[in-house]
């Protein structure tokens, strides 16, 4: 049997009546993927507020938020223990038992467990920052933001768990309410207000906590529509014994969330450690720095496309052992990821300077670390799918495979920045990433016995090949910031003319 007859071979379910179970997860998975895409796409308007901070309070002030924000969101997974993505798999899997009222008790239960840890630990976090910030060294301005920014550890567990349960139920779009439109729409206004009325010292923190707390309250809402019709919780279920289970089953989840989140901010951390300290390392270069961050992370939002309605359909396919159709729709999934990311990266790569370019003069000279940085969030974005795939499975793997990465990335990053400063931090992530990728793509190989799970990923690279031979051509032979703005559009050009070839001739097979 081929490879596509595989794909399409049809499932007879205990009824007798037959359907195609690869193309109704092609189906599924398209359509949220469409409707993650457009919350993806208006999530990334809140660079506008990127924007706003750069150019109205400079790169100094946005240094110490990228910073502020970073440590936030890093302690925010202690609190949240890892619920937001358990819940996903649990709802998954009572929605597909039929039992809406536990999908409803674990809704209820999940967020009342995330907000009450993240609202103590904010509050032993901000303690232990004025008692003890100044005395390891932190800029003084670092301490007083960061002091206001950890308030908003509720809302941001608030938004994420009412996300997830969102998502559980296979709903993508309420995303696109709660924090494409509502939390960008609202940060911007809240520091603009903030930044109207004089409070420019921690105009971007408070807009963030505005913000975030808006952005959950729709979230807490929207969620709550989905239970509206469900059945009345029976009288034999127990919270006490579904938060053991929630929490049990969260531990791992939590575990290497937290050590992949050390990962993604460990770069920032650490540079707001070295200002002054190592060679280069200021508020002005970490601002700088901190501007390149938040626009190539706009590649990990990618991911953010394909996981969320990927993980609840892995999750039901696997709990029956369906390993053939769980590989079928990993490697169909990777590969769209790679038609997107590749574009995206590429440009970053050949005319970063130009795009920095957009929050000031000064932030031009980041255009080498935009490029590392875009590889490093690219392959981070593409390698969390399989983290999804072993989560659903085997999340101890998960853990084992980010201890490692972390234990990597910490010692990188530390010997890097102490003697590069920026540049050495921009390598000290991308590094880790790699290793990560290596780990993950072991384990779906040698644990899930997955034969070749990358399978439909060399059509997009190899469009990729062909089209950056010209683009880099045109790097070389213009100089200047119109070199870099052809080239990008040279590799667009054929890039996009490979991927419409393999779009016709696949549609033609």
């Amino acid at each position: 049997m081929t490879a596509a007859e595989t794909m399409l071979r049809p499932i007879t379910p205990p009824g007798g009546v037959e359907r195609n179970t690869s193309v109704d997860q092609a189906v599924e998975l398209k359509r949220g993927a469409w409707a993650n895409v457009i919350a993806m796409l208006a999530s990334n308007f809140r660079g506008i507020f990127t924007f706003l901070v750069a150019r109205l309070l400079g790169p100094a002030a946005l240094g110490v938020f990228s910073v502020a924000w970073a440590t936030t969101d890093l302690v925010s997974k202690i609190g949240i223990f890892g619920l937001d993505d358990t819940i996903i798999t649990f709802i998954a899997r009572a929605e597909a038992a039929g039992d809406r009222a536990r999908s409803r008790a674990l809704f209820r239960l999940a967020v009342f467990l995330g907000v009450c840890q993240c609202t103590l630990l904010a509050g032993i976090s901000i303690t232990l920052v004025r008692l003890f910030g100044s005395r390891i060294g932190l800029d003084s301005q670092m301490v007083a933001a960061l002091s206001v920014m950890l308030c908003a550890m509720p809302v941001v567990a608030l938004y994420r768990i009412n996300t997830a349960v969102s998502r559980g139920m296979k709903v993508m779009r309420h995303d696109i309410f709660s924090r494409g439109l509502t939390e960008t729409i609202v940060t911007t206004l809240a520091f603009l207000s903030a930044f109207w009325f004089g409070l420019k010292t921690y105009a971007p923190e408070i807009a963030v906590i505005v913000g975030m707390g808006a952005s959950g309250v729709v979230a807490l809402f929207l969620a709550a529509s989905l239970f509206r019709a469900a059945p009345p919780q029976p009288s034999a279920l127990s919270y006490a014994a579904e938060a053991r289970r929630l929490l049990a089953y969260a531990a791992p989840i939590s575990a290497y969330d937290l050590l992949n989140s050390i990962i993604v901010r460990l770069d920032v951390i650490m540079l707001g450690c070295f200002v002054g300290r190592a060679p280069g390392v200021t508020l002005t270069t970490l601002g700088i720095y901190g501007a390149a961050v938040e626009v190539a992370g706009g590649l990990r939002k990618v991911n953010q496309a394909f996981n969320p309605i990927f993980a609840p359909i892995v999750a039901g396919l696997t709990v029956d052992g369906d390993q053939e159709h769980a590989a079928t729709a990993f490697s169909r999934v990777s590969q769209w990821m790679l038609w997107i990311l590749l574009p995206l990266v590429a440009v970053m790569v050949l005319a970063g300077s130009v795009i920095l370019g957009i929050y000031g003069p000064a932030f031009r000279q980041g255009g080498m670390w935009l490029g590392i940085v875009a590889l490093a969030c690219a392959t981070n974005a593409f390698v969390s799918l399989a983290e999804t795939v072993i989560m659903v499975q085997k999340p101890r793997l998960n853990l084992l495979n980010s201890f490692i990465t972390c234990a990597v990335a910490l010692t990188a990053n530390l010997w890097l920045i102490s003697r590069f400063g920026v540049t050495g931090a921009a390598f000290g992530i991308l590094l880790p990433y790699v290793l990560q990728g290596i780990l993950r793509y072991r384990a779906l190989r040698l644990v899930f016995r997955w034969r070749n799970p990358w399978g439909d990923i060399g059509h997009p690279l190899l469009a990729a090949l062909l089209a950056a031979a010209p683009a880099l051509a045109c790097r070389i032979m213009i100089d200047g910031m119109v070199g870099q703005v052809v080239a990008a559009v040279v590799f667009l050009l054929v890039y996009g003319a490979a991927w419409l070839y393999h779009r016709r001739s696949t549609t033609a097979t």
